[in-house]
């Protein structure tokens, strides 16, 4: 009886010997220097299991469950925009993808997430914090993120690009973002915990800003009450207008394009880029708010050089509601909302610069909203716009004393 029991303690101790040597035995084969917030961890702490190791922990297709043991909840984020992209591909879908129905695939799958290690430094082995160049990795050209440090997107044309190009686009220098000169970084409005819950922020601007009731603008009740601060206070906004995307099959003539190249099929053009004060609508929420394309859809399927179904067709003339990241102390003009119609897709026909329908391209104008629509709110109605046009007596009284305060500062400034 005493021989059996011995032989089991002898066996147990030397399992557990051997389980210790097996957890400490990784580094013999796989030389591998941690660095890092993980440095002092064990390899098992985030690969966990000996005998059935998990290659990338941090990998979205098993939602990080190396990762989860220690930062619970977390894999709750490959359920929400970020990861899905379930916007963008049902845009594509209804867009792009009616002429190719793998079109999401082949040219707009190269910023989904794949892991966590997407923002917190590609190598597993030396995890970090996300910094800001991070975010701009996928945050850029088009989709909001550069033009916080004051970055737009240039014409594509071969002319155009040129200068540096620190995220892999060159850019036209802009006006920063007031917050970025002051050096807050994204994660400062944009936690883990935030977009964990699939909210786009977790800070507003009131959480930090007290609207000055002695500036002209704070203080009419109706700004306040139905404007988002970005409708006034975004220095500039990246447009695009007319996005061609061209698929060239057996087409010679394809090298003589000068268009930006997508892949083997399709090639890309944008008819107009613009840097100004964005349009405006109304949000999900019924403020008005800074909108613009997202995107205003052209195919052309061509081959043997010969176009199939038609040139420039018109497939999808969407715009969204956003939040421009280039905001300023200084707003816009009073005569920049409450009399420029072009602003609010209300364009007369007489004041048009791009005759769209005679170039074979549907619409009437880019800012005309006859069959447009915004994808996440709604264009203005034109009776309210109308209604802001009117020069009452109250909005006489504050026109008159914004020129007065402008023309105040430039002889104060002047002044020794």
């Amino acid at each position: 009886m005493f021989f059996r029991i011995l032989c089991t303690v002898v066996c147990f101790l030397a399992g557990s010997v051997l389980s210790s040597l097996a957890a400490e035995s990784c580094r013999v084969c796989h030389r591998v220097q941690l660095s890092g917030i993980h440095a002092a961890l064990p390899c098992l702490a985030c690969h966990l299991d000996e005998g059935r190791t998990l290659a990338d922990p941090a990998a979205a297709w098993h939602r990080a469950s190396g990762c989860t043991p220690c930062h619970k909840g977390y894999d709750r984020f490959f359920d929400q925009a970020m990861a899905t992209r379930t916007p963008e591909r049902r845009f594509s879908a209804r867009s792009w993808g009616k002429g190719d129905p793998s079109f999401f695939e082949k040219s707009c799958d190269g910023c989904h997430v794949k892991g966590c290690g997407d923002c917190h430094g590609k190598s597993g082995h030396a995890f970090r914090r996300p910094v800001d160049r991070d975010c701009l990795a996928c945050h850029r050209g088009y989709f909001v993120g550069s033009d916080y440090l004051g970055m737009a997107p240039r014409e594509e044309h071969r002319r155009y690009q040129r200068g540096p190009a620190p995220y892999g686009e060159p850019f036209l220098k802009m006006l920063p973002d007031i917050h970025a000169e002051k050096g807050m970084g994204c994660v400062t409005c944009h936690s883990m915990k935030s977009l964990v819950a699939g909210e786009r922020s977790a800070k507003k601007c009131r959480d930090c800003h007290r609207p000055d009731p002695k500036v002209i603008e704070h203080g009419i009740a109706a700004h306040l009450e139905k404007l988002e601060c970005a409708a006034c206070h975004a220095a500039w906004g990246a447009q695009e207008y007319g996005t061609f995307f061209l698929r060239l099959v057996d087409s010679p003539s394809r090298e003589e394009y000068d268009l930006r190249t997508i892949d083997r099929e399709w090639v890309k053009s944008v008819y107009l880029k613009k840097q100004d004060l964005p349009p405006l609508g109304l949000n999900r929420g019924g403020k008005v708010s800074p909108i613009r394309p997202q995107f205003i859809a052209y195919l052309s399927d061509i081959r043997n050089d010969r176009p199939v179904g038609g040139e420039n067709r018109l497939l999808a003339a969407e715009w969204k509601a956003y939040a421009p990241h280039t905001i300023r102390r200084g707003t816009p003009f009073c005569d920049a909302c409450h009399d420029d119609p072009r602003r609010f897709l209300l364009e007369p026909p007489q004041d048009r610069i791009y005759r769209l329908r005679e170039e074979g391209m549907t619409l009437n104008s880019f800012w005309d909203r006859t069959g447009q629509r915004v994808e996440n709110g709604a264009f203005l109605p034109a009776e309210r716009y109308r209604a802001m046009t009117a020069r009452t007596p109250a909005y006489q009284k504050a026109y008159v004393k914004k020129w007065q305060q402008f023309v105040n500062r430039v002889d104060s400034s002047s002044s020794p």
